[in-house]
Formats: structure tokens, sequence, C-alpha cells
């Protein structure tokens, strides 16, 4: 769809634009001290949705304005964005009242990239996008020797979106850990009723992969879990016919997290975490399918909390003999171990998983390599790992 860019130059500062209809402010635009502040009011919620960015005398400004995506740019580079939810209320052709000379003309959304590596650089430990992009909740996987992280885009510590959190999916992957691909946003918001991409899993099977997520919408809405499908792992495509939410013992507006894996006897398993509503108690709930396609709750939660905690970023894996179930209580992880699937789950010694936020890992190269954040300023920070491998016992050990 069709959106609207306004280009001006800051001539001197301050200099200010504002448009009004319907005795409602719409559009403002205010650049003083350095900074620039543009606003753009939407029927959701009477507070505007506000970009921000360092400016100086002479710089280029473009404001640009899809319904799904709000963007700053200050001398053609992008500087803040952010995520529309209802009606806008500026429109092209409405009037702009401005002490600089400024435009308004239609602009067309760029086409999705068609490449497989968008760019690369080295190491990941300590890393982020940029110094105002900030890496959320990561969910790594191994396919053909190659790691691979997914994980959450933060624009504004999850206040993007009134708080909604305006979170998308990108991609990075490392053949040694050392220099990283970075590769198409994998679960990009293209709907203002997109409220954002909670935590999920990758998953491939008959050679399809699968990204399995839920959505968060507007606040106490129950949510559902949906999925988007790729034949290449770089290009994916939201599958618009399939989606599945939980029975009514379960909380399901804090339904997120789902993680999938298949069994040996080709029976598909799906944990999510959730609440128990009569119990009040978190818990990871437990849903099977025979196709991929109809899912049913296989009786109880693969665990349930010692209280109405909510285990966040359910993981699964199997190493080295043993099955090992990873959650995340108020951040910080932990894990259980059984020689059995998915029962006989038992605490080790000492249960903690020592990196950082809501960590998820994948085997590579013979042991654990797990991916989490270290928090700057609230949520979401810079991306950090930790391996470990096991001892005799299924005790993990931690380097």
């Amino acid at each position: 769809m069709d959106g609207i860019k306004i280009s001006f130059k800051i001539n001197e500062m301050p200099c200010y634009a504002i448009s009004h209809k319907n005795g409602r402010k719409t559009f403002e635009m205010q650049a003083f001290d350095g900074q620039i502040n543009c606003d753009i009011q939407y029927d959701y919620n009477r507070r505007p949705l506000g970009l921000v960015s360092s400016v100086k005398t002479g710089d280029f400004i473009d404001v640009i304005i899809y319904p799904h995506r709000i963007e700053l740019y200050v001398n053609g580079q992008l500087e803040d964005e952010e995520w529309p939810l209802g009606m806008r209320f500026f429109e092209l052709g409405d009037d702009i009242g401005s002490d600089i000379e400024i435009r308004a003309e239609k602009c067309v959304e760029p086409k999705p990239n068609d490449e497989i590596i968008i760019s690369t650089f080295e190491n990941a430990e300590g890393w982020r996008p940029s110094e105002k992009v900030f890496v959320g909740d990561c969910m790594p996987y191994t396919k053909d020797g190659v790691y691979h992280v997914l994980y959450l885009k933060d624009r504004h510590h999850h206040t993007s979106k009134w708080n909604l959190g305006g979170h998308q999916w990108e991609h990075i992957s490392t053949k040694d850990f050392v220099t990283w691909n970075v590769h198409p946003t994998a679960v990009p918001i293209e709907d203002p009723e997109e409220g954002s991409f909670c935590t999920g899993s990758w998953f491939e099977d008959n050679g399809v992969q699968y990204l399995y997520y839920t959505m968060r919408l507007r606040p106490g809405v129950p949510r559902s879990v949906h999925r988007s499908i790729s034949k290449d792992g770089y290009h994916y495509v939201k599958d618009k016919n399939f989606s599945f939410t939980l029975s009514d013992k379960y909380n399901t507006p804090t339904l997120r997290d789902p993680k999938v894996v298949k069994d040996k006897d080709g029976i598909y398993h799906i944990f999510l975490t959730t609440r128990l509503v009569k119990e009040k108690r978190g818990c990871i709930a437990h849903y099977v399918s025979k196709d991929m396609e109809t899912w049913t709750d296989s009786g109880n939660p693969i665990y349930i909390a010692p209280d109405n905690t909510e285990p966040e970023c359910p993981d699964y894996i199997e190493y080295n003999g043993r099955y090992y179930l990873i959650f995340s209580l108020n951040g910080k992880a932990q894990y259980l171990v059984s020689d059995r699937p998915f029962d006989g789950w038992k605490v080790p010694e000492n249960p903690d998983v020592p990196c950082e936020s809501v960590p998820k890992g994948a085997v590579w190269n013979g042991e654990i390599v797990f991916t989490g954040f270290k928090r700057i300023g609230g949520y979401a920070g810079d991306m950090t790992f930790k391996t470990a491998y096991s001892d005799e016992n299924g005790q993990l050990i931690f380097k």
C-alpha cells in the first residue's frame, strides 16, 4: 500500500511544522537544541507515536508514513521507526503549517530483499545491530553445520507501538562463530493489527522450514499460534490459513513462546508458555499433532511452576542420549533433565543456565551453545553466548 513521505531541510533551529484536522493535531514536528521530534496521531491511543533523532542545521529530513510502519531518516539514514495501530488522522493533501519549506508526496514501500545475505560482521558476542537497535529474545538452531540465531529486533526497550513491543524476527548465522551473515527479516510486521511477534521456534520437516510464534495483539485479547513457511530458510511467507489456540483451562491472553519438536514415532509436540487458570500456576502447556495442522492437548503440561510465574521461552534439546527442558523464570534460565523424552524430569544439582536473559540453545560442534542477551536500560541489549557439555549424570558443565 502507498505511503506518505514528508521532506524538509533544517535551515535553522528552532523550527516547526504542524497539521490539524477537525480541531485535532494530526502531525507535528519540532527541531530545537540539536534534536528533532515528530509526532503522528492515531485513533488507537490519544498519545501520538513519536520519532526522535539528533540533528544539526543543514540536515535533510524524511518522515515516511506507511500503514504499518513510520520511519525517520536524517540525510538518508534511518534513525528511528515505529509501528502504528488503528487509523491515522493525517492524510496526503492535508495542510501543514510550518516556518520552513516542507513537501508531502506519495511514496511506495520498497519490495522485500531477495538476497540471502544482506551484510556480514565479525563476532556476535556483545553485538547489537546498531547503537539504537537492540537484541531481544534469541531463538538459535543449527542446520548443515551452520549456527543460526533468530532474534527479536527491539527499537525502544519494549515500549514501541504503545508498549505492545513492535518486535520483528531478524536472522543471522555463522559457520565458525567469527564471521556472521545478516539475512532478510524472517517475520516482519506487515499489518497494523500485528502488534508484536513473540518468541517462538524454528522447525524443519520434509524439506520445509517453519517458524512458529504467537502474536501480541491489543491488551487482553486471547492469542493464537501462527507460523511462517520457507523452502530456502531465508525467505518466509506467513501461513494465513494456519492458527490454533489453547483450551480454556489455560490463560490464552498470555499464551506465547511455542517450541515445536518431532518424536521418533512421527508425532509432533509443541510446548507453550501460559498459566493454568483454575490452579493459578504458570506452566508449559503440551499439545500434540499427527499432521502439524490439528493440535490437541496432551492432557497435562510438561512443566508446572511453583507459583503463578509463567515459565518463559521454553526450549527442548536432545543431547548425548538425554533430554533437556529449558525455560526462564523472571528472566533467569534453568533446566531439567530426563532419560525419557516427555516425562521423568529431574532437577540437576545446579539447574541454572548462566547466560544472561532468557537464553535458548542448539547443539553445534558437539556442545550446546546457548544464546541470550545482556540487558541495556531495560528489555533487550547485546547478544551473548555460553557453551555447555554434559557429564556422565547429565549435568551440564558450562564453559
